[in-house]
């Protein structure tokens, strides 16, 4: 798929999603409080999910877009009071899988697969993952104020773009609501 045509279908299925997620009545699982105390929806986030795996093209992409996605939802819904990866492994080396070690450790997962996938030689193939999962992780960690999380995938994903990478569809997606994250109307 061309980039300005991957572009194109992730926000505009972004975008449709989206809509249609804010028509639904509002469950408490599906808001919080934002960093002002302000009640906002999370269906930014399943929305740019679904619309960057639309656009990317490529099934090994769609994929660890929407294993990803999964992970961030169940954290999401679940929620845990702990924070940091630190947390997160220590109540594992405890015995306890916290909703966040299942988003640490199924993104990490599904990014050495798409990467098994994408990628011929053996440590392209791991690297590309390394590569996914920290971008992934980057995102999350500074996903602490409005528009933070969707202006770093537009940062990350922008190199990209020279390359032909599938980094289209990741911006495409973010674009379409990130005037909402920012204006504080919903969460990613």
């Amino acid at each position: 798929m061309r980039r300005a045509a991957s572009f194109a279908v992730a926000a505009g299925a972004t975008r449709a999603v989206y809509e249609g997620l804010r028509r639904l009545p509002r469950d408490a699982r599906w808001t919080r409080a934002n960093h002002a105390g302000r009640e906002v929806g999370l269906y930014a986030g399943p929305a740019v999910v679904l619309g960057a795996a639309a656009g990317s093209g490529s099934a090994p992409v769609a994929f660890a877009v929407l294993a990803a996605g999964a992970c961030g939802a169940y954290d999401d819904v679940r929620g845990d009071h702990r924070r940091g990866f630190r947390a997160h492994l220590a109540a594992l080396r405890d015995g306890e899988v916290t909703s966040g070690a299942v988003k640490l450790l199924g993104i990490g997962a599904a990014s050495l697969v798409a990467g098994a996938l994408l990628k011929e030689r053996p440590v392209d193939k791991v690297l590309a993952g390394i590569v996914v999962a920290g971008s992934a992780h980057l995102v999350n960690l500074v996903d602490v104020r409005p528009g933070r999380a969707g202006l770093a995938v537009l940062v990350l994903a922008a190199p990209g773009l020279l390359r032909g990478s599938p980094a289209a569809a990741p911006m495409g997606a973010v674009a379409a609501v990130l005037a909402d994250d920012l204006g504080e109307s919903t969460m990613l």
